[in-house]
């Protein structure tokens, strides 16, 4: 497999590497990507692949609950520019949506595109009314629902939308504030930290294995004596634990204690279990990458039109 320029500046846009090393490393790769961001990470030169560096997608990813806080939903709809996120139209579609999904419950995005809201008006035809009247394309790329005992929390307006669902036993404590001020905490680590699992035994087998074979080999790139290489992974792969799986993070309004003894802590405290049963956190066009205007090339294909 040969790559090209575009190649390895994409490499350097995922990885922060030198042109040189992500060269060296596409070679070595023959060309594949993903075994090019393996070879800088196991040279200890690549800290971990930034496969999300380029997102540019406009648009809103937002969570909401019902009054109660029994159902939530994290959901996302994404638009040509930053200024039609701003719409106030556009913002009441993408909560209608949400409504929608709370109230109806459909199980992809082509089944909500055909629920009917109150004036009987399907999701579509209120989509294709907005296209028409913003003038931009714009699309619902996802959703999820969450039933239960849920809080939401919305960062920067829409970049960020976060659904955290808890199992509390004594749901009186639901309603009040400490209970309220724990899970907003939990959302918004979610949102900082950006968690990729809840828990360590949900990291699939495969993942853990990839991770675990970049750490050793780093490690034995480091001249590390054999003997004490697996002590070392033993510690990394805790480091690495405290970095993707939530109740193992740092708790980020206090370092000295993880996510989990927050959690038990605030149990002690209202004097019933509450645990955290699963999360979704939506970014803002994470994946998608926006088209790229040159605007010198622009002008020039307006005068010689």
């Amino acid at each position: 497999m040969s790559f090209t320029a575009k190649d390895v500046k994409e490499l350097r846009e995922k990885t922060g590497c030198g042109m040189m090393d992500c060269k060296k490393a596409l070679t070595s790769s023959n060309g594949d990507m993903e075994k090019a961001i393996d070879f800088l990470r196991e040279k200890g030169l690549a800290a971990a692949a930034k496969k999300s560096s380029r997102i540019a997608a406009e648009g809103l990813a937002m969570a909401y609950t019902n009054e109660d806080s029994s159902v939530g939903v994290a959901i996302e709809v994404n638009s040509e520019t930053d200024f039609v996120a701003k719409n106030a139209d556009f913002q009441a579609f993408v909560k209608l949506c949400a409504e929608t999904v709370m109230k109806q419950k459909p199980a992809s995005v082509e089944e909500l595109l055909a629920a009917k809201t109150e004036n009987g008006q399907t999701i579509e035809a209120a989509l294709q009314e907005k296209i028409l009247v913003i003038g931009e394309n714009i699309k619902i790329r996802r959703f999820e629902l969450l039933e239960g005992v849920v809080a939401s929390y919305v960062h920067a307006g829409g970049k960020i939308g976060v659904l955290v669902k808890f199992d509390v036993a004594d749901k009186s404590v639901v309603s009040g504030e400490a209970f309220k001020t724990f899970a907003k905490d939990i959302a918004m680590q979610v949102a900082a930290a950006s968690p990729a699992y809840l828990r360590r035994e949900e990291v699939p087998a495969e993942v853990l294995e990839h991770e675990k074979k970049i750490l050793k080999e780093q490690i034995v790139q480091g001249g590390a004596p054999e003997k004490v290489a697996d002590k070392i992974l033993e510690g990394k792969i805790g480091k690495y634990y405290k970095e993707v799986c939530l109740i193992d993070q740092p708790f980020v309004k206090d370092g000295h204690m993880s996510v989990a003894d927050y959690a038990k802590n605030v149990s002690k405290e209202l004097g019933t279990e509450i645990k955290i049963e699963a999360f979704v956190r939506f970014e803002k066009g994470q994946g998608l990458e926006k088209k790229e205007d040159n605007f010198a090339d622009e002008v020039a294909k307006q005068m010689n039109a």
